[in-house]
């Protein structure tokens, strides 16, 4: 306390002339018009601007929190949709989906902890595990398009193996031309992937999509895999060389939905006794 004394005491003249200052410029504010406006308005600007570093911040701490509950919404969404996709009649045959059916794939959101893209062999890991009812085998897709599939879990992580890999395939069909062909990363660009398979004698159009076929139990068909970047002729053989501009970019993945098929099972377990039989 006494320390505190001496300092007001010796600094008394210094702290008077703040004093005075003040009163001074009390006194100027209050007495003139001209003096009182530029005062305020000054304050307010720079108010203003305070009060929007402050939001700015504020917003920017939130983000995190932000984007789950996006992915959280497109999650309820997207479930929304593929069970509206799987119950609608196909066109020209008339054919509907019982509910079973339509409600065979549950969509979980799981956060990305790790994921590389400059491998030849690339793996993503997400902060969902056999805990959440994640297990090997399972579908995982962006908001935006496929990823890759579920490797390995305990229970609280999983690894998936990205479509960036140079032995996973995806079974795909392109839109307009309705043609199946499979698509493979050929190790190089992770935004471009190749699509095989497709003959010839089919029209391909730049621009067109690349989506899952029908052809698979992992993931719903429709999901967007790319779009046709290039059109070739592959050398020596029947098929076009196709390259696609990958749906998901995986530079900045952050959120995944984990694709469960509830029938995939048994749709397995038949097919499987299917070969056993022949």
């Amino acid at each position: 306390m006494g320390e505190l004394v001496d300092f007001f005491l010796r600094s008394r003249n210094f702290i008077l002339f703040v004093l005075l200052e003040v009163l001074c410029f009390y006194f100027i504010i209050n007495t003139s018009n001209y003096w009182s406006a530029t005062y305020f308005n000054t304050s307010n600007r720079y108010a203003a601007k305070i009060l929007a570093w402050s939001n700015a911040a504020n917003e920017y701490a939130n983000l995190e929190q932000v984007n789950a509950d996006l992915a959280t919404e497109n999650n309820r969404l997207r479930s929304q949709l593929t069970q509206v996709l799987q119950s609608k009649p196909a066109a020209p045959v008339q054919y509907q989906a019982d509910s079973t059916f339509a409600n065979r794939f549950k969509f979980t959101v799981a956060k990305v902890v790790n994921n590389t893209t400059q491998f030849a062999n690339n793996y993503i890991t997400i902060d969902k595990g056999t805990d959440d009812g994640i297990r090997p085998g399972m579908g995982v897709i962006s908001p935006t398009g496929i990823v890759g599939k579920v490797k390995i879990c305990n229970r609280n992580f999983s690894v998936i193996t990205s479509i960036l890999h140079s032995d996973y395939l995806v079974s795909s069909q392109l839109i307009k031309a309705g043609e199946i062909g499979t698509s493979k990363w050929d190790g190089v660009d992770p935004h471009l992937i190749k699509l095989n398979d497709i003959s010839l004698t089919k029209k391909v159009s730049k621009g067109d999509s690349v989506v899952t076929s029908e052809r698979n139990s992992t993931f719903p068909p429709g999901i967007l895999i790319g779009r046709v970047r290039s059109v070739g002729i592959q050398p020596n053989k029947v098929f076009h060389d196709l390259t696609l501009d990958l749906a998901t970019n995986f530079s900045s993945l952050a959120f995944v939905y984990v694709v469960e098929n509830r029938l995939q099972g048994e749709q397995e377990q038949l097919e499987k006794q299917v070969e056993t039989d022949k």
